[in-house]
């Protein structure tokens, strides 16, 4: 079982890349937990904290599409180096200015927008380099892997980020991110692959978002896992608005109670991670992104009706283990069902709709709950989720029967 658990770790280039974001991501998350605690310090605005997605993710939402051209024209490796530099860069800078105090929550905005355009072309391009380090056969145990370590980071990173403020003051949650991308940046180094680059004649950059566009709408698989994430990404993914106010209004837990109940969704993803990679050798079969999404929205609708917390707590965990389940099988199908040629741009529009939907479903499950309660943000989303999911279901052709069988990568 161990064996195929971590299978994608017998490629000495993924286990280089791997142990090098294992590293970053927790600084990242850091930096995260940092800057958003550093805004409220400086301003004490909420809605200036809420800015701060909107910095982060609107960029993903406007240029993911011109990113997968640049991603297509380039070898992965060479981009990774690249983003990872500036994303250290960024957090050098950040440290800069909190040491010497000159740090004004403005200087946060920008330096996040510049993160999240960074991430824009970063995020696309790390996920499409996956199937380079391991080849088809292990890139879903890679994708599984690669989630382990991310959830991970989401409990560590914070937790860290708590210790060195209290002792050392936000200035050292910097500082430590900064040098945390030396050990991913390392690990590129390390990485010995060939600089594919699909041999095509480059064109202007409209006409090949053109073609990628195309190039999805001409394949059924991958016109359904467009849909479905476009469904799922923007209405049942808004854990970060809905989990808060949920706590506190409905719950009336603080602080603690909320920071717990993400620790359950970070608890059920960790769990869904380990699963996805151990059952990765037995093929990857879509009518999973149909059943994790249909179990996700039911679980929000559950969700909105209780108001007991370790119930809560449960219902909350295997919101994280669904969530998990649906975006690392969207991934694989993108990753899968998408040749060489085409993967840079299919993969920009897995990061389109994965992140930058962001700000249009906070919006959507904050003006919910802004005028109907705690309560109506899982209901609502929930309820949107299962009614938009249900015609893609019986559109796809051949219906969620063939969907049910498994898939074989297209190359």
């Amino acid at each position: 079982m161990l064996n195929n658990t971590f299978a994608s770790l017998k490629h000495l280039n993924f286990r280089y890349f791997w142990f090098g974001q294992w590293i970053s991501l927790i600084g990242t998350w850091m930096q995260r937990t940092a800057q958003v605690w550093l805004v409220y310090t400086l301003t004490q605005s909420p809605l200036l904290v809420g800015m701060l997605g909107v910095c982060q993710f609107l960029p993903i939402l406007l240029f993911s599409l011109f990113a997968g051209v640049f991603i297509d024209r380039f070898p992965k490796k060479k981009i990774l180096l690249l983003t990872q530099t500036l994303f250290m860069v960024q957090a050098f800078i950040m440290t800069a200015l909190t040491y010497f105090e000159a740090i004004r929550y403005w200087h946060v905005f920008i330096l996040t927008a510049l993160f999240g355009l960074t991430q824009t072309v970063d995020m696309p391009a790390r996920q499409s380099f996956f199937i380079e380090l391991v080849g088809p056969k292990d890139v879903m145990n890679a994708i599984s892997l690669n989630s382990t370590i991310v959830n991970l980071a989401k409990i560590l990173g914070p937790a860290f980020s708590g210790i060195l403020m209290i002792k050392y003051g936000l200035v050292f949650c910097f500082l430590m991110n900064g040098l945390s991308y030396i050990a991913v940046l390392l690990g590129l180094f390390l990485i010995k692959t060939e600089n594919f680059v699909a041999k095509r004649r480059h064109r202007y950059v409209l006409q090949e978002i053109r073609e990628g566009i195309r190039y999805i709408r001409n394949h059924e698989a991958l016109v359904t896992n467009v849909l479905t994430m476009a469904v799922v990404c923007t209405f049942a993914m808004n854990n970060d608005v809905l989990i808060p106010v949920f706590a506190k209004s409905v719950l009336e837990k603080g602080a603690t109670g909320y920071t717990s109940l993400l620790s359950a969704v970070g608890l059920g993803s960790l769990s869904a991670a380990l699963v996805l990679a151990t059952i990765s050798q037995r093929g990857l079969k879509t009518g999973r992104l149909f059943m994790s999404a249909v179990a996700l929205a039911v679980l929000q609708v559950i969700t909105a009706f209780v108001h007991v917390y370790w119930l809560s707590f449960l219902l909350l965990t295997a919101i994280g283990f669904m969530n998990l389940t649906f975006i690392n099988t969207a991934n694989s199908l993108f990753q899968l069902q998408s040749t060489d040629e085409y993967r840079g741009r299919v993969m920009s529009v897995y990061a389109f709709l994965n992140q930058g939907s962001t700000p249009l479903g906070n919006f959507y499950a904050g003006t919910v709950m802004e005028h109907f309660g705690g309560s109506a943000g899982f209901l609502t989303c929930g309820l949107t989720t299962l009614l938009l999911i249900i015609p893609i279901m019986l559109k796809a052709k051949k219906g969620v029967s063939k969907a049910l069988q498994p898939q074989q990568p297209s190359f």
